[in-house]
């Protein structure tokens, strides 16, 4: 990873919407242009001869999303640099100009990827240019700290740097608004439009020094963790369980070389877990993520270390959190001594059984309780809240849509929020923030697996008697990465061709409603009667199948892939499991058709 693109100062931007100009121009201006520093202009000296590379580099800026940025590091208008999020920064900060609340400051946080404590300090001096008080942690934080900082110090916005689970090559910008959850209708746009303006002599920037003279960069932590982790134990449902087995319970726990080691280990230590270990060649955060060739706990070779150290120490769970510890993996051990990998919806789903089921035991559900779910995420809670009497209330995929519907029960005071989750391996129990929490989580998880010891059940048990309540639903996902300007139009050509013609079938299932989120019509197949989705527009389409079976099409919002989520319903758990994978075989047939 060159070195370059996180050093020096930044004193402007160039650029704009490329689109439509000539990239090698624009390359050509990068490299000459003395207001670029000397490093920038050299990474991009050595690609000189390299057409392909400087195409890639030039042809477009990034993206600012609906969340923010993310993209590969490095010298130009399509990567992630200095210059890139001063610009991005530049933009926030005119829209909260705009709206007039610079004075409430804005929180910053970054996660143990490259470059990321330098892009905070570029926001935060950006910010400090235009009379926008930072408050920047003083080293590596989680995301959902960061989430419920921005609430606790009354800030306008929130920036975390990170990229999540992506490769090591990537970094990433998301931006938060004043109730703490990533940007959302009127505000993403609103950000858009202001980073998209910026010109040359709009993105401004001040001397670190003079900007904690004048009191507009202030470092925090200690008071922020403290407060965290108070808002995390008053979620604890049964601490007389954790007090009688938390001496005995075993937990392996990996932070994958990200931000989830201290606070993950911290509460589980305030509580009385007492035999936890640490994987420890992924303790320290490292960029470089030298263990595995992703950090993301959806994958496999992500548990081998912890699986050994788990079967060394016969762990009862282990866990696995993200380098932004916003998402949680899960393995639990049965009777008989096997592990089980707990997909994002099983363990979601196991959480959201046993918080549903002890709040009603030990304090009773609100009349208006809900529960929060993406639309790609397992039915299988659907059963679960009308057995609780809950409301049910599907988003669109973000979790960023699950704190809007937060904000709409605080503001509207139409709902009380129980649990919201995503297959995607991000939950959240409370209200202390508004994104995904792995450090909440893992605490639930141990404390759950505290009150099922003392009926003498394991986390595995437990699981098997939700699918016995609710249904044997098995959920899968089936991802296609194309990366690159011909993966960009293959995945549009994907979606243009399931908008325009629905199938009648898959895998033998009748095709009994179709919902485009692009244009909101949900058509019953039957009749041919139309009618709104009720959701926002996005590109996605679903599909509902008899038997419950379902199939979902979306791209990725933060990277080059085009996902196919399915579920299917079993009448045992072997059932369930031919079936998902008949499904699965149909939806590769269908892909290799398309493509």
């Amino acid at each position: 990873m060159p070195p370059n693109v996180c050093e020096g100062a930044v004193h402007i931007i160039l650029g704009g919407n490329i689109m439509d100009m000539d990239y090698k121009k624009v390359y050509e201006e990068w490299l000459t242009n003395p207001f670029f520093d000397e490093a920038t202009r050299q990474e991009l000296a050595a690609i000189k001869d390299d057409e392909g590379e400087i195409k890639e580099r030039f042809y477009t800026d990034l993206e600012f999303g609906t969340a923010g940025l993310r993209g590969i590091i490095g010298a130009g208008t399509n990567r992630m640099n200095n210059y890139i999020v001063a610009k991005a920064t530049q933009g926030l900060a005119n829209y909260i100009k705009m709206r007039k609340k610079q004075a409430k400051g804005v929180a910053i946080a970054y996660d143990s990827r490259h470059c990321s404590p330098e892009f905070a300090d570029v926001a935060a001096l950006c910010l400090a240019a235009n009379g926008i008080k930072a408050y920047v942690f003083e080293s590596l934080r989680p995301t959902p700290e960061l989430s419920f900082a921005v609430r606790y110090l009354g800030c306008v916005a929130g920036i975390n740097v990170t990229a999540s689970h992506n490769p090591p090559e990537y970094n990433g910008y998301k931006v938060y608004w004043e109730d703490g959850a990533q940007i959302t209708p009127p505000h993403d746009a609103g950000i858009m439009r202001e980073v998209k303006a910026i010109s040359v002599q709009d993105a401004i920037t001040m001397p670190k020094q003079e900007a904690i003279h004048e009191g507009l960069y202030e470092v925090i932590g200690k008071e922020i963790d403290d407060a965290y982790m108070a808002e995390l134990k008053k979620l604890v449902l049964h601490q007389e369980c954790i007090d009688k087995y938390g001496k005995e319970l075993k937990i392996v726990y990996t932070p994958l070389h990200g931000t989830g080691n201290i606070p993950a280990r911290r509460i589980l230590r305030e509580l009385g877990f007492e035999n936890v270990y640490v994987v420890p060649e992924q303790e320290l955060p490292d960029g470089d993520f030298p263990t595995v060739s992703y950090p993301n706990p959806e994958a496999a070779e992500a548990f081998e270390l912890a699986l050994a150290l788990a079967k060394h120490h016969d762990a009862d769970l282990v866990l696995a959190t993200d380098p932004d510890a916003d998402r949680l993996g899960v393995y639990v051990k049965d009777k008989e001594g096997e592990y089980h990998c707990l997909t994002g919806n099983m363990s979601g789903s196991l959480l959201a059984e046993y918080e549903l089921s002890q709040i009603k035991a030990t304090k009773g559900l609100p009349a208006d309780g809900a529960l929060i779910k993406s639309i790609v995420t397992t039915n299988l809670v659907n059963e679960m809240a009308k057995s609780y009497g809950v409301k049910l209330v599907e988003v669109l995929t973000g979790f960023k849509f699950i704190g809007q519907k937060m904000l709409e029960f605080e503001t509207k005071h139409n709902g009380t929020y129980l649990f919201g989750f995503e297959e995607s391996y991000g939950c959240l129990i409370g209200t202390h923030a508004r994104d995904k929490d792995a450090i909440v989580a893992t605490m639930a998880l141990c404390e759950a697996a505290a009150y099922y010891r003392s009926l003498g059940k394991t986390l595995w048990d437990a699981m098997i008697d939700i699918y016995e309540k609710y249904g044997y639903h098995v959920d899968a996902i089936h991802t296609l990465t194309l990366k690159g300007i011909e993966g960009l139009e293959k995945i549009k050509s994907i979606m243009d061709q399931l908008k325009s013609h629905t199938p009648k079938e898959i895998a033998g299932l009748q095709v009994l409603w179709a919902r485009n989120y692009d244009n909101d019509t949900a058509t019953n197949m039957k009749n041919k009667a139309v009618i709104p989705t009720g959701l926002p527009k996005s590109n996605v389409v679903y599909y509902e199948l008899e038997g419950g079976a379902w199939l979902c099409v979306r791209p990725s919002g933060t990277e080059p892939k085009i996902k196919f989520y399915y579920g299917v319903i079993g009448s045992n758990f072997d059932d369930a499991q031919k079936k998902s994978e008949e499904f699965g075989e149909a939806v590769n047939k269908m892909i290799e058709y398309m493509m």
